[in-house]
């Protein structure tokens, strides 16, 4: 189903910035970091706005 893709898309992008600061010390090797598996488009897509979504916030707006 189309919205298990993108809901599994989003898990694995918002976990992936954790994964791969894990990854880069050498642990965690049976967790990917990007699901290949499961990539198609409502996958790619959850993922992409995942991983984007901790810099969103730096965008907003400045408060005075």
């Amino acid at each position: 189903m189309w919205w298990q893709d993108f809901l599994w898309g989003a898990w694995n992008g918002l976990t992936a910035w954790i994964v791969l600061i894990v990854h880069v010390f050498g642990a965690w090797k049976e967790f990917p970091l990007y699901n290949v598996l499961r990539s198609g488009n409502w996958y790619d897509f959850g993922f992409m706005l995942g991983a984007g979504s901790p810099f969103l916030g730096a965008f907003g707006r400045k408060s005075k």
